[in-house]
């Protein structure tokens, strides 16, 4: 059994992986923290989890989650840091699910992020969780970087045809929207429901700090002396709870048929088991995916002309940050790379 504790458990991420693991047939939470809710019963704060979970929340002493296999880290961007070094020196392995240790390059790291990095030579350490391109890397990594949930989504949408040098890379098109608790558990009036219910808009516009992080990583799995993706990237806030819908455009290199750009998708994700690419001609719903750690894909050139379409949706808590979390800790400790994470979406 998987002795885990999770830092920051009063989030969304947090509960998502509370709710995830405490149905986890080899992993057991034993230690969940909290300062501002120290010896508050976590069923209190969350009753989802009565019966599901004992414990109260504690402060993060670092023998009591040094007590531990694995750490996630689900605090705000820039809490991570600190806390970090002292247990990776104690031989413990650690799941961030912020962005303090995504980026390689650490000065577009501290002006996006706005703050000093704390942990720099860690952030060059640190694995990127994407399950679908460093499956290898993360089995043997002591620190996983969780990737961002509209990172996720793009680039899992994107990576079929960058890989084949198949677009070109400078003029990628990205338009994504995602429901508000993508903004986390907080107080702001933009959230509240009489201010989101019966809207949509876009926000960040003019620079997204996610932005870095997707052309990081599509740039990785470009082949060599290609030009590095560079990304148009306009997030939106959805009037829902939870769910990401991407829409990806892209410019082809020459002529693909219909069917050789299925093909592509199918061949690139054959394997695997959270990736699900949909027959042609399918228009992906966020609710197909509620609460799953999948991401759903369908890919088309519109009117045959030679703009690529790819739709691409996950649940952001899901796939974009917890359950992808854990998928990782499963692939670390050798277990089988879907347990725990098998349970269909809920409808309606």
């Amino acid at each position: 059994m998987i002795k885990v504790a999770i830092v920051g458990g009063t989030g969304y991420t947090g509960l998502e992986l509370l709710r995830l693991l405490a149905v986890h047939p080899q992993a057991e939470v034993t230690a969940i923290t909290s300062r501002s809710r120290k010896d508050i019963r976590v069923a209190e704060l969350f009753p989802n989890l009565r019966r599901h979970c004992e414990l109260a929340f504690c402060e993060p002493h670092i023998d009591r989650l040094a007590d531990c296999d694995v750490v996630f880290f689900a605090t705000p961007h820039g809490a991570a840091q600190a806390q970090v070094p002292p247990l990776l020196e104690r031989g413990i392995r650690v799941i961030d699910l912020s962005a303090d240790f995504r980026l390689r390059d650490i000065p577009t790291w501290e002006r996006w992020y706005g703050q000093v990095h704390g942990a720099p030579a860690l952030a060059q350490e640190a694995v990127y969780g994407l399950p679908e391109v460093n499956r290898a890397e993360i089995a043997g990594a002591q620190l996983i970087a969780c990737p961002g949930c509209y990172p996720t989504a793009i680039q899992l949408g994107w990576i079929p045809l960058l890989e084949a040098d198949m677009v070109e890379s400078e003029g990628l098109v990205a338009s994504a929207a995602s429901g508000a608790s993508g903004a986390g558990r907080q107080g702001k009036t933009g959230l509240i429901l009489a201010e989101n219910s019966d809207n949509f808009r876009a926000y960040s516009a003019s620079g997204h700090r996610h932005l870095p992080e997707i052309e990081q990583g599509l740039s990785r799995v470009q082949p060599p002396g290609a030009t590095p993706a560079q990304v148009t990237f306009v997030p939106h806030l959805l009037p829902m709870v939870r769910g990401i819908h991407a829409t990806l455009l892209a410019k082809a290199r020459g002529h693909l048929s219909a069917a050789e750009l299925q093909a592509l998708y199918e061949n690139r994700y054959r394997d695997e088991p959270f990736v699900d690419v949909l027959p042609p001609g399918s228009h992906p719903e966020t609710r197909s995916v509620r609460g799953t750690n999948l991401c759903r894909l369908s890919v088309m050139q519109p009117q045959g002309r030679g703009t690529l379409l790819v739709m691409s949706v996950i649940d952001n808590l899901a796939k974009g940050a917890s359950a992808q979390a854990v998928q990782n800790m499963n692939i670390m400790f050798g277990l089988s790379e879907t347990l725990g994470l098998e349970s269909p979406a809920v409808l309606p």
